[in-house]
């Protein structure tokens, strides 16, 4: 067996990092090629990472809820050496030749980062030490978190003896050399050196190992559960591995505590197995014995006791005990937030206000959803309003271009693209029907539900929201009559539509005026003022409800 590392893979043009939203897999699960192991949302959509291999899984190193950079490992998997994902079959020579050649791209420094020299008091390859990976190139293999960490710690991570597989630099190697530099420096005498290391976080307790989300392996940070203990609470368990899915993990984090310390029955592959419910027992268990334990007066305090993680999060902490909760702006959401701010601070919008008395069109719908159902289309108002659109663009073209300022020019668009802004659980997406011109009522409504519906689900594709000309956004589907839109930039106009309702509306019957109820549609038409004029806007809408109160013009459509 082999282990083979994965990296983040580019799911997406110009995307450079994204959200490890959920892992579809477990250590000791059997994955095949192109088989789902982890759902990533990036700051376009959610979409699915298959694994290159065959093989079961080994070792999880992202939490779900963390942002990583295309390109880190994420996940290992244990590969047959004959027939596995990207391995070819051969002899032993030939398969080490070909993971040697894989590992430098996988664990090299970052870009900025210069690669560090090797050094030449380690000696030749025939010097090197048997666990010690023999690499031409000098370099030295580690993990992205690792070299975080001697970078934070001072530490030449080319100068760390890996004991990982293939000699690979952990976590662990990494903070044994700078204790031992810690230790030399001390037995020499006090110097002007490197500051201290700083003491562990919560997260680095009990990990002294590679950061991952399935083992952590080294100091227990035990100070808070042996205080806890001696006042009557558990007896921590004080392991040094110990086996966890992501999910449990994040639980132990934010209940503040060392997954090493909790106890557990359970075994996996001959280590200790942690559920979620045994994080929340302990937790309580240690709640509760800190309750019951009276507090210590002034004169009892340890002034040179070292603060708990607990402590600092609690004196730092400025968030409210209100119950408010924070929520990160990043993926989708924050890519609402940034085109919008975009287009508002680059576009000057004016909003035109109208509304059509649309009798004749609920009535055409009517006639044609039985034949719709038929054809097992759901049939809605949006199709008719596209073919509206499509007739206000071609007689006003302005509306269907762009305004590219570093050329000084305005491009009329010559296709019909009309996004469709979807409310989702992540935010607004919107999705692109291509060629409106060119398709059918019955076309577009199925294009238009599809579509719609793979944006709940997030199963849309970054090339599905591209090449748009035009936006429609329909918050009469919620309720509402008039709105402001944004304009979904660099495009030069977007049309919102109302609810479809009876309002009252005047009516001439017999030389008389009157007032009766009647459906209408709000319409609220925003513009570029750089590109399309007020007077522009008005006739387009003009052209627009021209066609919805009177459907069959658009059978020239």
């Amino acid at each position: 067996m082999t282990v083979k590392e994965f990296k983040l893979p580019d799911v997406g043009e110009g995307v450079a990092e994204g959200e490890l939203v959920s892992w579809l897999v477990a250590p000791g699960d059997r994955v095949e090629e192109d088989q789902p192991v982890a759902e990533v949302e990036t700051d376009k959509a959610l979409v699915e990472v298959p694994s290159s291999y065959d093989g079961v899984v080994e070792e999880l190193f992202v939490e779900e809820g963390e942002m990583v950079p295309v390109g880190d490992v994420i996940i290992s998997f244990r590969v047959d050496e004959e027939g596995g994902g990207e391995e070819t079959p051969g002899d032993d020579a030939a398969g080490d030749d070909a993971e040697t050649e894989a590992e430098p791209e996988v664990d090299s420094a970052p870009a900025d980062e210069p690669e560090p020299e090797p050094d030449a008091a380690a000696g030749g390859p025939g010097d090197a030490e048997p666990g010690e990976l023999d690499t031409p190139s000098g370099r030295t293999f580690a993990p992205p978190s690792a070299r975080r960490l001697a970078r934070e710690l001072g530490v030449d991570v080319a100068s760390v003896d890996g004991s990982g597989p293939g000699g690979r630099v952990t976590e662990a190697d990494v903070r044994a050399h700078a204790e031992g530099d810690a230790g030399s420096a001390e037995a020499d005498g006090p110097d002007d050196g490197p500051e201290p290391r700083p003491s562990p976080t919560p997260t680095d307790a009990g990990s002294a190992g590679r950061k991952s989300a399935v083992s952590k392996r080294g100091d227990d940070g035990s100070a808070d559960a042996s205080a806890t203990t001696s006042a009557g609470g558990p007896e921590p368990a004080g392991r040094d591995t110990t086996l966890a899915t992501p999910a449990t993990r994040k639980v132990a984090r934010d209940r503040g505590v060392d997954l090493d310390d909790v106890p557990t029955d359970e075994t996996r592959d001959g280590e200790a197995f942690v559920t979620a419910d045994h994080v929340r027992a302990y937790a309580d268990a240690l709640e509760s014995a800190a309750e019951s334990t009276p507090e210590p007066g002034a004169a009892e305090v340890d002034e040179g006791a070292e603060p708990t993680a607990t402590d600092v999060a609690s004196a730092g902490s400025t968030t409210p005990v209100s119950g408010d909760e924070t929520v990160p702006y990043r993926g989708v959401r924050r890519t609402i937030g940034k085109q919008m701010e975009r287009s508002k601070f680059t576009a000057p919008h004016v909003t035109h206000h109208d509304t059509a008395e649309v009798d004749a069109l609920v009535e055409a719908r009517a006639e044609l959803k039985p034949k719709a159902e038929a054809a097992e289309v759901k049939l809605t108002y949006m199709p008719f309003v596209m073919k509206a659109i499509v007739a206000g663009l071609k007689e006003h073209p302005y509306l269907n271009s762009e305004l590219r300022e570093d050329d000084e020019e305005i491009v009329l668009k010559g296709e019909y693209n009309l996004g469709i802004a979807v409310a989702t659980d992540a935010g607004l997406m919107v999705p692109v029907v291509e060629d409106v011109d060119e398709k059918g009522l019955f076309e577009l409504a199925a294009e238009v539900n599809d579509l719609a519906s793979r944006a709940r689900e997030r199963k849309l594709k970054p090339a599905e929201m591209k090449g748009g000309t035009f936006t429609i956004t329909n918050f009469g589907a919620i309720g509402g009559e008039y709105a402001t839109p944004i304009i979904n930039y660099p495009e030069t106009a977007i049309l919102g539509l109302g609810a479809i309702e009876e309002r009252p509306v005047v009516r001439e019957r017999d030389g008389e005026r009157e007032v009766v109820p009647a459906p209408t549609l709000p319409l609220s038409l925003s513009i570029d003022h750089r590109v399309v004029d007020g007077a522009v806007a008005a006739e387009f809408a003009n052209t627009v409800m021209e066609r919805l109160e009177n459907p069959l013009l658009l059978l020239n459509e």
